[in-house]
């Protein structure tokens, strides 16, 4: 799907595609542990040293390998985030159907669950995710999960608000109707970097934050229909194709 610069030109066996690692053969149940192993060990020094600080070398000691079979599993670091990315989508899809089929009804709480769930998924990787802040807010870096890069992952998680609104019965203007999944899908995303940067207790001003968010958005939709927000509506759908497109 894309190109990056690889720590060592010797990685022949990684491929980035869809931020998935590619083999000839179908992994063995030890090659599984050992790559497993190598990305927990990595996610850890990202979180104690930094993202920029932490080398290959230092998740292979961290992860008790030789450096070579660190690089055999991960051609970069960027690989080993791609990895996190990906195995944090896979896991995150049956918690969140779980959550949306208890949700209770009406938007408002349907948004609120939805991104609790994801919130609660990240929690234990909350520091990981501020070491990799900086590359993240840059939508040219391949991490930046607005990189047309990660445009599977993040497809995956519009979908997800594709559901919430036919769930919810939400009627839309025509001009509109495309774009609000998208369009609360970057709301997620602001929730989602003021929670990393939120040191209040228990993130609680990121709850706050959350259910305000989801209350005003489920009001605006409610009148997005009147015809006096026509002028309002074609304000937001060039903000979100200027965003998407960025």
């Amino acid at each position: 799907m894309f190109t990056i610069a690889l720590d060592t030109p010797d990685a022949p066996r990684h491929y980035l595609n869809m931020f998935k690692t590619q083999g000839t053969a179908k992994a063995s149940p030890k090659s599984e542990i050992t790559e497993r192993k190598i990305l927990d060990a990595a996610l850890d020094l990202f979180r104690t040293k930094g993202f920029d600080e932490a080398t290959m070398r230092d998740i292979a000691a961290a992860a008790q390998v030789a450096t070579g079979a660190a690089y055999y599993y991960y051609a970069s670091k960027d690989a080993i985030v791609l990895a996190f990315y990906q195995r944090s989508c896979d896991e995150m899809q049956p918690r969140i159907a779980e959550a949306m089929a208890n949700a209770p009804a009406g938007l408002e709480n349907s948004l609120k669950v939805l991104i609790h769930t994801k919130l609660d998924y990240f929690a234990p990787y909350r520091t990981v995710l501020r070491a990799l802040l900086k590359n993240g807010a840059d939508p040219a870096h391949p991490l930046s999960p607005f990189a047309a890069s990660n445009k599977a992952i993040r497809e995956t998680d519009v979908a997800w608000f594709q559901k919430v609104l036919e769930k919810c019965r939400v009627r839309l203007p025509k001009d509109l109707e495309a774009h609000m999944p998208d369009a609360l899908w970057m709301f997620q995303m602001g929730v989602i970097y003021f929670w990393v940067t939120d040191d209040s207790t228990g993130q609680q001003r990121t709850a706050r934050v959350l259910s305000l968010g989801a209350k005003i958005v489920a009001t605006l939709l409610k009148i997005a229909g009147l015809p006096l927000t026509r002028p309002l509506r074609k304000v937001v759908i060039q903000l979100i194709e200027t965003v998407k497109h960025a």
